[in-house]
């Protein structure tokens, strides 16, 4: 196994360990991060299935909020927590190596402000499985389903804490009907599109807990690449973070 040490950002603002051979964190994770609503007073966030960390290195650009990072694979969990170490993020950030399916037990029922979660986005049986388990899990329900993230967030979410995720569009009534099934009510939304005249083929989705239904905000859509490859400037200006 080979582990490299990457830029998270456009600039070196964070770095991010990971082994080439495994499930790299990829520009899901980065819309996610920056799309994410974060109040001022927000005290908690939890990334269920945080990988090498990706989402909860970038947020700590945003928030000095505590924040946990929950991931099942012992080998990704070994990342994060390098990842964590080199950026002197310890104090802020803390992975667990556990199974999402009742994290809230230990972190607190209703204690979370913000949870957020980069899933995996297939079900089991869909399109070709991959031959490396790693990759399979972090791309297929095998261990947690949309319905049980939903569920988690929900029991670590207080009343009114926000949950966002970054989905497939094709299972967005799937989503709404599991959100709403676990008083989560969808508040903003955003589809993004490979380029311009692409249909769209990802989706952020922010719900509120215990929201009142309606006033569903949809955003303008996301274009990640230009006519010529390169990355539009919106998405430049999301990799090249800079604080207020």
């Amino acid at each position: 196994m080979t582990q490299i040490i990457n830029e998270l950002l456009g600039r070196p603002l964070l770095k991010i360990v990971q082994d080439p051979e495994c499930f790299n964190f990829s520009i899901d994770s980065i819309l996610l991060a920056n799309f994410v609503s974060i109040p001022s007073k927000t005290k908690m966030i939890v990334d269920l299935g945080t990988g090498n960390a990706p989402i909860p290195l970038y947020l700590t650009l945003r928030t000095k909020a505590k924040i946990f990072g929950i991931e099942i694979q012992e080998y990704s969990f070994q990342l994060a927590q390098k990842s964590v170490k080199i950026n002197n993020k310890e104090e802020q950030i803390t992975v667990l190596n556990r199974d999402l399916k009742g994290i809230s037990n230990e972190l607190g029922i209703h204690k979370a402000d913000v949870v957020i979660s980069n899933p995996p986005f297939y079900k089991v049986g869909s399109f070709n499985q991959n031959p490396d388990e790693r990759k399979n899990i972090a791309r297929h329900e095998i261990m947690a389903t949309l319905d049980d993230i939903v569920k988690e967030a929900s029991l670590l979410l207080n009343s009114n804490g926000i949950f966002a995720m970054v989905h497939r569009p094709d299972r967005l009534v799937e989503i709404i009907e599991t959100l709403r099934k676990y008083k989560l009510e969808p508040k903003r939304i955003q589809f993004v599109h490979p380029k311009k005249d692409k249909a769209c083929n990802h989706l952020l989705i922010e719900a509120v807990r215990d929201g009142k239904p309606g006033s569903l905000k949809v955003l303008e859509p996301l274009v990640v690449y230009n006519d010529d490859n390169k990355w539009t400037n919106k998405i430049l200006k999301i990799y090249n973070y800079e604080e207020d």
